[in-house]
């Protein structure tokens, strides 16, 4: 699932040739600000800048437009189809059709020339224009790795550059995409950006990629491109990385020299820096387009929270124990970010709030999340801050790529890299605005994540807090798609590893939910250690968080009553979380009460869909009951003789706390559910776990039927998990 949508789409013909174009934001008027990434060189088409378009819409009209050659465009091939001055006719032919005056114009490599020749021939309708990479003829050599084979030869190998052929082309386009791809992002821990540029290269033709290479240029010497760059005359941003193995430094330097330009170069960076850094590129072209007019001035104080080096990787001098000194006097302050995936982080999270109040007196807590959490936060009167709006939401993502209670919880989250970018720009520009003297993320991945990458963003204490660590690679179809799975998981894994080890200060306290033996006794992958042993190095233990307890029998009576439980009632409660990824477990759930009454003359079940799956849609059948979302969920459990859920930790420890049978399904392919959820419940001696394969409607029913004869004797959960929390929160409250 995208970040954001586009607006409108289409395409414009230009010498029989289709150009196709989103638009994202606001529709273009003649008063409202536009951006217009051009279109790129076809190896790859417009979704290469997925990091930058959502972030930029919320400020501006953004236009994307996919190249001839790949995408949604046509494919020609003839090499005149593919001239300079074509794409840059379709960048002025894509901003008329849409009625936009001028623009903004941002380039990668080849669309970074061709915005100049935009600029230079057109110079009323770029306001500004943005070279990343850029490709400039005749300035400087070739990159030298890349000069070493002329692209019509037939070279005497076909290992490294020799790829870059269109002798090889023909034989392996698939291999040369996978050895380009490893050139322009050289990064460690490149692989999902690696996986994107190698799928969007696929969308090619190759007879239509050879046609490309042989395309006209716009300069043929020298002297030709510096009189073409010396006519642009709209301020130029360049940026180019410092491994780029793609464009030679060179080329960036002089742009910017023959410009009059600012020039930024990222450290660590390839080729493709709005990939790999996408936070940096992102604040750097909206600094930019600021200070040019082209979007109105930032919110942001920035004449109190001055505005970081965008390339630096030092960590803002926040240190616990160092009052920072306040605007005035106030109130203290705390931003609590938590999960979307799933309602179970909103109630722990909100548990952990009410303890910190106790130790804090007046604080002030803002939430940044999404539904469904929100709409339970909201219910129990907390404030959403109002940037909540702006969040992709990160559980329709997950709803959009679930099977049949089939979940791949690695991979979706890997896909959802765009979510997290936009989702980080938000917290990040939301702080720059405003002050608190607590950061609390629970699996707040983007924020962790990119903090990490950005440490110079770091402007108050910062509480990471999970209940699992590491990535678990689950089995596979075949023997290479589980080694590409294992090999994936280790190296997220190892770059979480190196984040916190090489920048310890980023976090100021870790905090596991759950206690020692909670956490799965595996390694982090080859040449890894353990996780037991590394989050017992780096993390504090809260034990389990939760404000369920064993309830006493006349609070089970008074809740049964509430919830039309009648006192001859046997109360099966059915509950799949806060996600629609639930849906067949409840259908399944329908036909197994209709098995289990036969055994059980007074069963009665109450199905809880949530907030994200409509009642109406469940079957109705005699003694079964169906609500929606249900504000005080952990007490129908509680009140219930035997429930059924799916394999999410705080549901299934709710009913390990209250003491109540229960059977659980985990989703498939779901790390999390299989496997730390599964041992933690097995440490408790909590629950009994049917996969989805085993869980049919009768053996559903039977082990419903079973557990309710059952007397629960699993280890007690602890109570205090909260106000331990709370404590080491509070503490950084203070130093704030």
């Amino acid at each position: 699932m995208r970040a954001r949508s586009p607006l409108l789409e289409g395409t414009v013909v230009r010498e029989g040739v289709a150009v196709a174009y989103e638009v994202f934001g606001d529709a273009p008027t003649p008063r409202s600000p536009a951006v217009v990434f051009a279109p790129m060189s076809p190896v790859v088409h417009s979704r290469a800048w997925k990091a930058q378009v959502p972030y930029l819409s919320r400020l501006a009209t953004v236009v994307t437009i996919d190249p001839r050659g790949n995408g949604r465009s046509d494919r020609p091939r003839d090499p005149a189809a593919y001239a300079d001055r074509a794409y840059a006719g379709d960048t002025l032919a894509v901003m008329d059709h849409l009625g936009i005056r001028s623009a903004a114009l941002v380039g990668l490599c080849s669309s970074a020339w061709w915005s100049l020749v935009v600029a230079a021939e057109h110079p009323d309708r770029v306001e500004a224009l943005v070279a990343v990479a850029p490709q400039v003829p005749h300035v400087t050599d070739p990159h030298p790795a890349r000069a070493r084979h002329a692209f019509d030869e037939v070279p005497g190998t076909d290992e490294g550059w020799a790829k870059d052929t269109a002798w090889y082309w023909r034989r392996d386009y698939r291999g040369f995409l996978d050895f380009f791809a490893g050139q322009v992002l050289p990064e460690p821990h490149s692989t999902k950006q690696r996986d994107d540029f190698v799928e969007w290269g696929l969308g090619a033709d190759v007879e239509a990629q050879i046609a490309w290479k042989a395309r006209p240029p716009a300069t043929s010497t020298l002297e030709e491109t510096l009189q073409l760059i010396g006519s642009v005359r709209c301020p130029v941003l360049v940026i180019h990385g410092d491994d780029d193995r793609c464009q030679p430094e060179g080329r960036a330097v002089r742009l910017a020299e023959l410009t009059r330009g600012r020039r930024v170069l990222v450290p660590g960076s390839g080729h493709l820096p709005m990939a790999r850094q996408p936070v940096v590129v992102n604040q750097l072209i909206r600094e930019f387009l600021t200070d040019t007019g082209v979007l109105a001035p930032s919110t942001a104080q920035e004449a109190v929270d001055p505005k970081p080096d965008p390339t630096s990787d030092r960590v803002s001098d926040v240190r616990v124990g160092v009052p920072a000194v306040r605007r005035a006097r106030r109130a203290p302050r705390a931003l609590y970010l938590s999960s979307p995936i799933g309602l179970g982080h909103a109630r722990r999270d909100l548990a952990v709030v009410r303890a910190l109040r106790e130790r804090v007196p007046g604080l002030e807590v803002d939430w940044l999340s999404q539904s469904p959490v929100t709409t339970f936060l909201e219910a129990h009167g907390e404030r959403v801050h109002p940037a909540s709006r702006w969040l992709a939401n990160e559980t329709s993502h997950l709803e959009s790529v679930a099977g049949e209670h089939d979940l791949d919880a690695f991979a979706a989250i890997r896909d959802m890299d765009e979510i997290l970018v936009h989702n980080f720009m938000v917290f990040s520009d939301l702080v720059a605005g405003e002050t608190y003297d607590l950061w609390t993320g629970d699996e707040a991945w983007e924020v962790d994540h990119f903090l990490h990458e950005n440490p110079r963003l770091k402007r108050a204490p910062y509480a990471w807090l999970t209940d699992f660590v590491g990535w678990v690679p689950m089995p596979r179809e075949d023997a290479a798609s589980s080694a590409r799975e294992a090999e994936l998981t280790a190296d997220y894994n190892a770059e979480m590893i190196e984040h916190v080890e090489r920048l310890p200060g980023v976090r100021d306290r870790s905090l596991f939910v759950g206690n020692p033996d909670d956490v799965v006794d595996t390694t982090f992958g080859p040449g890894l250690p353990r996780v037991r042993d590394w989050v017992g190095a780096h993390y504090d233990y809260t034990g389990y968080i939760t404000d369920v307890r064993p309830p006493s029998a006349a609070e089970r009576d008074l809740w049964r009553t509430e919830f039309g439980i009648a006192p001859d009632d046997t109360a099966c409660v059915v509950a799949v979380g806060g996600s629609a990824v639930g849906t067949a477990l409840l259908r399944r759930a329908v036909e197994a009460h209709v098995l289990a009454r036969r055994h059980v003359g007074g069963l009665r079940t109450i199905l809880v869909t949530g907030p994200r799956i409509a009642p109406g849609s469940v079957p109705r059948v005699p003694g079964l009951t169906v609500r929606g979302f249900v504000r005080d969920l952990p007490r129908l459990l509680a009140a219930a003789d035997v429930a059924l859920v799916q394999g999410g930790l705080t549901t299934t420890m709710e009913l390990a706390a209250a003491r109540r049978p229960f059977v659980y399904v985990p989703l498939r392919h779901h790390f999390e559910q299989n496997v730390h959820v599964r041992h933690r419940l097995d440490t408790y001696g909590a629950g009994r776990c049917l996969t989805w394969e085993e869980a049919d409607p009768d053996r559903l029913a039977a082990a419903l039927v079973e557990e309710l004869g059952h007397d629960v004797r699993h280890r007690e959960v602890e109570l205090d998990g909260a106000r331990r929390a709370a404590a080491v929160l509070a503490e950084l409250v203070r130093a704030g």
